[in-house]
């Protein structure tokens, strides 16, 4: 019998268990960026430290090459926000104006914080959270065969998409979960968050861009009069 290592006994083994201090911790994550964005992301990191989980686990493995990583999350990133816009929300009914960040046309006061928020809260803090932590500890639930990828892909997905209803509502909720299955994909495929990252902050900066333009009627009629 393999003898137990010191690592797992204790508050460090507590932590990556299922137990009250398991379940404590991820309420606590959960709740972080209640407070401020990104906290649930520093939350995760903290935990994963006290936890002697490698932050490898959470996706953040070092991409062969950075510039390809970087170039191919912006190209993807916008191709997607616009697609997006121009065809799938459309379809599902979406009003053009995206009420919520409205406020931003023409606003550069408000450009710090939007820039803030998409690169930092959005590209990085939630991703680390929903993709990161929630694959790490859905892993561990259940397993990362294919069927346990899928099933991962598909919950952290539903979770993000509820996590944008009570800001944007149902169309940003069903914009979430479909940006959530891809970026999902492509974490359970790569098994790194460093593309999803740059692709998610992409995302939002190129919305951030259209409303601030004031052309998000114009792109949401692109193909749909």
């Amino acid at each position: 019998m393999e003898a137990e290592r010191p690592e797992d006994k204790g508050f460090a083994a507590a932590l990556r268990g299922f137990g009250p201090v398991g379940i404590l911790a991820f309420v606590a994550i959960a709740l972080g960026n209640l407070l401020f964005l990104p906290l649930s992301a520093i939350l995760v990191l903290l935990w994963a430290r006290a936890a002697r989980i490698p932050w490898t686990d959470l996706g953040f493995a070092r991409p062969r090459s950075w510039s390809r990583t970087i170039v191919l999350g912006i190209m993807s990133g916008v191709a997607l926000k616009l697609l997006m816009k121009s065809v799938v929300m459309p379809l599902l009914g979406a009003d053009p104006i995206n009420h919520a960040f409205h406020f931003l046309e023409g606003n550069r006061a408000a450009l710090p914080w939007a820039l803030y928020t998409m690169v930092i809260g959005a590209g990085f803090g939630e991703e680390t959270l929903f993709r990161g932590y929630l694959f790490e500890r859905f892993g561990r639930i259940w397993g990362t065969s294919a069927a346990g990828k899928v099933a991962t892909v598909l919950v952290s997905s539903t979770l993000f998409a509820l996590a944008h209803v009570s800001q944007q509502g149902r169309s940003g909720a069903e914009q979430a979960a479909m940006v959530g299955l891809v970026v999902g994909t492509i974490v359970a495929v790569t098994g790194q968050l460093w593309l999803a990252m740059v692709l998610h902050a992409a995302f939002d900066l190129t919305a951030v861009a259209v409303i601030y333009s004031g052309l998000e009627s114009r792109v949401a009629h692109w193909f749909f009069r």
